[in-house]
């Protein structure tokens, strides 16, 4: 049974704009579902064509340009009709060439709208980078976001507790709705790929270790000899331990048993197949703030889990803080922030604050705290921020189970965060 996910409206009003939409994701996200989807909505009032391109005899179909057109005029396309025929190419960056033969239909051919599909950012940059300059609109698909998760496991009941949450405040939030935090852990340990959120408990291990295979099998191998791949599998695992803290190159370096400029080069790939993201500090005084070691986060708690065989429920853990961090930047993302735009801030005196939004030229501190009781020293590192630049917005807290906001901060709970750095929405940039 199809389960709707917001990204779906954002795709389907792209059907009419005459440019190649390449959606992009992690494996096993749900981009074959939402082309599959559309194309069924489609193909009932419109000619429309499914390929699947890491099936050999689905590629030699469309491998080029003269073989593409012959495909769909066999499928009743022709040249100088009036209605759109819409082809769909899902993992079409396994096409060498492909391309330049979309590049071809798209010059040529204005009533033929192509959808396409691809598991890596980086091959498809390679591909893409000059032939479908100007003529390609990309889609970002993640694993599931908390809202979508609670629909994927049927509790439409608890989706609307949370959006009856804007009339309540209050700082004991996990009394007042306990089965949305028992599945607000689940999601923190399990994380948010649909077929994970979709099975029981029990079943939720095996499939994330399939999903890391087929990202072994499928990815990896495409950017890394296979000699090379253990290196890469014990990086993953040391990144998994250091989950949310600050990276140096050389101490991964000798750790894993590769060079400096190799650990840079396998980070570059992970955080390109969508594996970890990777966010700098934010300073505008060099000689002040530290400025050299990023954080990398697993953009899936599942998948981070997974990697240090953990998943323990968060109040026996002592990385649950971490985790919670994780989620919170995790959910920006989802929700349309840009990767770039979410730094960190630490002085060389130890005042930091974990996330720093930098959006439009505004800039608005943002401290998360598992906690539910907060006190003043909870908010030493933003209130030492806004001193330091007082055309900061004001200050955020997001705390794991308190709403109660006062004259110095915005306290938020761990939902619908994108507002924090977005104009969708009740935007805390207004």
């Amino acid at each position: 049974m199809y389960i709707d996910r917001q990204v779906y409206q954002k795709i389907e009003k792209q059907k009419d704009n005459g440019k190649v939409t390449i959606l992009i994701g992690a494996r096993q996200v749900g981009k074959t579902t939402l082309l599959r989807k559309l194309f069924q909505s489609l193909s009932d009032t419109n000619q429309c064509l499914f390929l699947d391109l890491d099936v050999f005899s689905d590629y030699e179909q469309v491998s080029t340009y003269e073989d593409l057109i012959h495909t769909l005029k066999l499928k009743g396309y022709r040249e100088k009709q009036q209605e759109t025929f819409f082809l769909f190419l899902d993992e079409f960056q396994r096409g060498a060439d492909i391309s330049r033969v979309l590049k071809a239909v798209v010059d040529h051919h204005q009533n033929i709208k192509i959808y396409a599909s691809g598991s890596s950012s980086l091959a498809i940059s390679e591909k893409i980078q000059e032939s479908l300059a100007g003529r390609k609109r990309i889609i970002r698909v993640y694993p599931l976001n908390f809202i979508e998760y609670l629909h994927f496991r049927h509790r439409q009941d608890l989706v609307a507790e949370l959006v009856n949450l804007v009339n309540v405040q209050a700082d004991n939030l996990p009394k007042l709705m306990p089965e949305v935090y028992r599945e607000l852990q689940l999601f923190m340990v399990f994380g948010g790929y649909p077929e994970v959120a979709l099975v029981d408990d029990e079943e939720k291990k095996e499939v994330l270790r399939s999903i890391f295979d087929l990202y072994v099998k499928k990815d990896l191998v495409d950017f890394l000899k296979i000699e090379r791949i253990k290196n890469a599998k014990t990086l993953i695992q040391r990144l998994a331990v250091n989950h949310g803290q600050e990276t140096r190159y050389n101490r991964l370096a000798q750790v894993v048993g590769i060079d400096e400029k190799t650990v840079k080069n396998y980070l570059e790939i992970l955080k390109e197949t969508f594996i970890i993201t990777v966010h700098s500090p934010w300073f505008t005084n060099p000689l002040k703030e530290l400025v050299k070691m990023p954080k990398v986060y697993f953009f899936d708690a599942g998948v981070r889990n997974y990697f240090i065989n953990n998943f323990n429920e968060l109040d026996v853990r002592d990385d649950a803080s971490f985790l919670f961090e994780g989620y919170v930047i995790s959910e920006l993302i989802k929700a349309g922030v840009e990767t770039e735009r979410i730094k960190f801030w630490r002085t060389k005196n130890r005042r930091e604050v974990d996330v720093i939004l930098d959006v439009d030229g505004r800039v608005r501190p943002v401290e998360i705290k598992y906690k539910n009781v907060i006190g003043r020293s909870d908010t030493l590192g933003l209130r030492r921020f806004v001193d330091m630049y007082p055309d900061a917005e004001k200050p955020v807290l997001v705390t794991w189970g308190s709403n109660l906001s006062n004259d110095e901060v915005i306290v938020s709970p761990p939902f619908n965060l994108g507002t924090l750095g977005t104009k969708k929405g009740t935007d805390l940039f207004s």
